[in-house]
């Protein structure tokens, strides 16, 4: 077989289904989400970095999540706005950059799934155990935990690339999609692609049924734990560390049960839905952390304050 790169040299992205005509309304209502996105995220990053009393685990780890919502969106958004600005009228991108981009939206996606069932971990523990949260949660589990959830996000995505990117591609190069993702590439191979296909399923469907169901058991233990505290206000205190990343949750997954477990996809469908988790849902977990936490909502205003103070003194 003839090294794949010579059978085709590049993809050409087709965007958004169903949207001719409607670039330049959606080049303006991506590019303001996304740059929100950044803004917002980073504002978090910020205030926790820059706040010693949220320098802990739970804190950590949504530092960690800030993070990787500034970068999975980056991983789509840059490109699918420069062709609907209308700045190029090729809409290809390379064979190499095909495979990165998906690499990277599955490494990302999935090791922030995995750090979603670490915070689940991490709140039943601090409601659960809360007088040994310390020594459970200590940096060094932590740091351990980020590590196998890096491990099992670029694992999952080194078997996606390599099933959907050994097979031989020879035209036509037209991905009827915004961005490089298996139910879209697969479909352009000139072999048989139905073994990738059922494996690159069976393992979405695997990691991601498997990560809701840790995040499952470890709700279900903080509900029995939350239903034991006699005083209302307990039980609201419980709730409201838990509320944020439960809400996170939902927005996350919905989109991913959509679009890899439907039966037949439909495109229109797995793009609405796909900008929902690739866009919106970052956009959102800034919102629901900083207007859900208190002590994210503290030390975002003096974050805010220092800045203003720093640019009336500039001017």
């Amino acid at each position: 077989m003839r090294n794949h790169t010579e059978e085709l040299n590049e993809f050409i992205l087709l965007g958004i289904p169903q949207t001719q005509g409607l670039e330049p309304v959606l080049f303006v209502v991506f590019s303001a989400i996304y740059l929100f996105t950044l803004l917002g995220n980073l504002l978090i990053l910020i205030a926790i970095t820059s706040s010693s009393t949220l320098h802990t685990p739970m804190y950590f780890f949504l530092g960690l999540l800030s993070i990787f919502d500034m970068l999975f969106p980056s991983v789509t958004c840059p490109k699918m706005l420069f062709y609907l600005s209308g700045q190029s009228h090729s809409h290809a991108i390379s064979y190499e950059g095909c495979a990165l981009q998906l690499f990277f939206y599955h490494f990302l996606g999935s090791t922030e799934g995995c750090l979603y069932s670490v915070m689940a971990y991490d709140r039943f523990v601090a409601i659960c155990h809360p007088l040994r949260y310390m020594l459970i949660m200590r940096s060094g589990v932590c740091v351990g935990l980020v590590m196998a959830a890096w491990l099992v996000g670029c694992l999952h995505a080194t078997i996606l690339t390599s099933l959907t990117f050994q097979l031989p591609y020879c035209g036509p190069s037209q991905v009827a999609y915004f961005f490089c993702d298996i139910p879209a590439v697969l479909p352009l191979a000139c072999a048989d692609s139905s073994l990738a296909q059922r494996v690159g399923s069976t393992n979405v469907g695997f990691l991601a049924l498997m990560l809701w169901f840790s995040i499952c058991v470890s709700y279900t233990r903080i509900g029995i734990a939350i239903l034991r505290i006699r005083s209302a206000e307990g039980k609201q205190k419980a709730f409201s560390t838990c509320s944020a990343h439960l809400t996170a949750v939902l927005c996350a997954y919905g989109p991913v049960i959509i679009v890899y477990l439907q039966p037949t996809p439909n495109p229109l469908l797995g793009a609405i839905v796909q900008i929902l988790n690739n866009i919106i849902s970052p956009m959102l977990n800034s919102l629901i952390y900083s207007l859900r936490n208190k002590e994210v909502k503290s030390s975002l205003k003096r974050v805010l304050h220092t800045m203003y103070l720093l640019l009336w003194n500039k001017l």
